[in-house]
């Protein structure tokens, strides 16, 4: 598996990181719409360590992809550009395409909602 990983091409990478971003968005929708489940509701408990701001699965697919280039071996760089870019376009579809029109808005919050109390 490392092996395949090391040899894979940029163009291969991308391609991996397509269907990573095609598999993650189908369990994305499938616990959004098929369990009820969602991340503002569900993850607010992390607002006390994030400082109010909502980390988007897309932020850490960046990270990962900024990353990437600067790390060895081979297949590391591999892996953190196909898990990346997958998270990233995993969001960016989720929010602007599947919630935008099933639920008429990208619900892309940059923050948790502050709760009265």
């Amino acid at each position: 598996m490392l092996d395949a990983l090391t040899r894979l091409s940029l163009r291969g990478q991308i391609l991996w990181g397509l269907a990573f971003a095609t598999v993650f968005e189908a369990v994305t929708a499938l616990l959004r719409f098929g369990a009820g489940r969602t991340s503002t509701s569900d993850t607010a408990f992390l607002a006390a360590f994030t400082f109010g701001l909502r980390i988007h699965h897309g932020y850490v697919g960046l990270l990962l992809l900024a990353l990437a280039p600067f790390l060895r071996p081979s297949w590391v760089r591999s892996a953190l550009v196909i898990i990346g870019l997958g998270l990233f376009l995993s969001d960016l579809v989720h929010h602007f395409v599947v919630l935008q029109f099933t639920v008429g808005s990208p619900q892309f919050d940059l923050t948790y909602p502050v709760s009265g109390g």
